[in-house]
């Protein structure tokens, strides 16, 4: 950052005399060496996504979404036809690589080419997925196209009670940036939330951190990892 002041000697932001907004991500996949994203299709990740989603039988992993738990595969699909298949939010299948299936569900959403802001939301992630290598890939996939297409910021929110989402931002290198305080209503009750955000300027180092661990000789032969992200991740995070 440059200290910069304008003709008043007020300091103002750095320069951006060459900026271009980015293009909005398009429905093209995302190709991992363990997952797959592919814009969501109801017709073939629907009931592969129900399935999965169904293996989580304390319907833990609901809490802290504005939808669901879905008793029947017919509110599932009806759901997702309704809310799943614009442009913004952007949504993807999360597909394991070895066995085809679909074991997650992400999505780009309040995408902003004009200040090349883009978040990643609607995470859910079945137990197929959970604390597996393929979930970091998939979300460094995700990162990895943003950062590409030009975005010059890549926020995460999520209800600042949730901690297991707290720790996944910044076990992925994203900095906390505070809390908005009663920001949503939802399943009738108040939620505050936690953001956090990396930038262009962080990403350089953060995708060398992601290559380095998804390595596979960052694992050992039980699949258990040998450094963990969190470290290699911990010098961009401004906390």
């Amino acid at each position: 950052m440059d200290n910069r002041v304008n003709e008043l000697g007020q300091p103002i932001g750095f320069a951006l005399p060459d900026w271009q907004p980015p293009p909005r991500p398009l429905r093209e996949p995302l190709e991992g060496r363990l997952c797959r994203l592919e814009p969501l299709d109801p017709a073939r990740h629907a009931e592969g996504l129900f399935r999965a989603n169904a293996l989580d039988r304390d319907a833990r992993f609901w809490t802290y979404l504005p939808y669901g738990p879905f008793e029947t595969f017919e509110a599932y699909l009806d759901w997702m036809r309704a809310t799943c298949l614009g442009d913004d939010p952007l949504f993807f299948a999360i597909l394991d690589r070895h066995s085809g299936q679909p074991v997650g569900l992400a999505s780009y959403l309040r995408i902003d080419p004009r200040n090349g802001s883009i978040e990643v939301g609607h995470l859910r992630f079945s137990s197929l997925l959970q604390r597996k290598p393929a979930a970091t890939e998939a979300m460094y996939l995700m990162m990895q196209r943003a950062f590409a297409l030009g975005y010059r910021r890549y926020e995460w929110k999520c209800d600042a009670l949730n901690a297991p989402s707290r720790a996944a931002a910044l076990r992925l290198g994203l900095s906390f940036e505070g809390v908005f305080r009663q920001a949503f209503v939802y399943k009738e009750r108040s939620r505050d939330n936690a953001w956090f955000a990396a930038t262009d300027g962080d990403w350089p180092a953060l995708q060398r951190a992601f290559r380095r661990w998804l390595a596979p000789d960052n694992f050992d032969a039980r699949g258990t990892q040998r450094t963990r992200l969190s470290d290699l991740t911990a010098p961009r995070r401004s906390v």
